[in-house]
């Protein structure tokens, strides 16, 4: 199989980057932006083959001029994965700012927009592709105190289902991934924020997550990766616009 040709946004750390990893070590030419300067050096140093730059997701003129640089030297797309999305505040709505509002909706909604904008005509000409957007089980479920963040990933699969009618015409597949709780960095900052506002310890925020899942632990990145993986193989050419929770089953989620 030709090798495939693949873009992940906010991908220089955490479920982006083992992401980005899982299809170099495939053998697929790898192209990735985040904010983080410092950690795409780290990326950069660890996995050379992956080319990264600098973008600010909210940044709407930034994420264009990097999707059309990133065509241009590919010379297509096989795969997008929209990976970028923030954490936002943790507050209940009536004390979260309309500034926060907009750049949580920015980052892990426009985001995805503005990229699969991009990548839309050039996959409908090559007849083919996969978009995958990241979502989140907070997207299936609402999430109290987060509700930037679920009213962001809800959208994205509403996105998402609407482009798998569009393009899947032009055997384009467009489908979701809704993470639960995923093990990393940035769950340890959402436990600490919440812990923080409800005046509790970590540990007991940890344990209501874990408890409210079927299997009672936190998903590994890589697991995600393993899906994305499948998602833009052919062996998932029938599969387009589902929204596909990688969860442990979540139960419920707690305020």
């Amino acid at each position: 199989m030709t090798s495939q040709r693949v873009i992940v946004t906010a991908a220089a750390s955490g479920i982006g980057a083992a992401i980005a990893r899982r299809f170099a070590d495939d053998g697929a030419t790898v192209r990735v932006c985040d904010v983080d300067e410092n950690a795409l050096a780290r990326l950069s140093t660890t996995a050379p083959a992956i080319g990264g730059a600098q973008v600010d997701l909210a940044d709407h003129s930034a994420v264009e001029s990097w999707c059309a640089d990133v065509l241009a030297e590919l010379g297509g797309i096989d795969v997008l994965v929209n990976n970028a999305g923030i954490a936002g505040p943790t507050a209940f709505v009536e004390h979260v700012t309309p500034q926060e509002w907009q750049r949580t909706l920015a980052v892990g909604l426009d985001s995805h927009y503005l990229t699969c904008r991009a990548v839309a005509p050039v996959m409908k000409a090559q007849d083919g592709g996969s978009i995958i957007n990241i979502s989140s089980t907070a997207g299936q479920l609402g999430y109290g105190r987060r509700t930037p963040y679920a009213a962001a990933k809800w959208a994205v699969i509403g996105l998402t289902k609407s482009l798998a009618i569009e393009l899947g015409p032009h055997n384009v597949r467009v489908n979701a991934i809704c993470p639960g709780s995923v093990d990393g960095d940035r769950m340890s900052r959402v436990i600490g924020a919440q812990a923080a506002a409800r005046g509790v310890d970590e540990a007991v925020i940890e344990g209501e997550y874990t408890s409210a899942q079927s299997i009672r632990r936190f998903v590994h990145p890589a697991e995600i990766a393993d899906l994305c993986a499948f998602l833009a193989s052919p062996a998932a050419a029938m599969v387009s616009g589902q929204a596909i929770a990688v969860d442990g089953n979540t139960e419920t989620y707690h305020l």
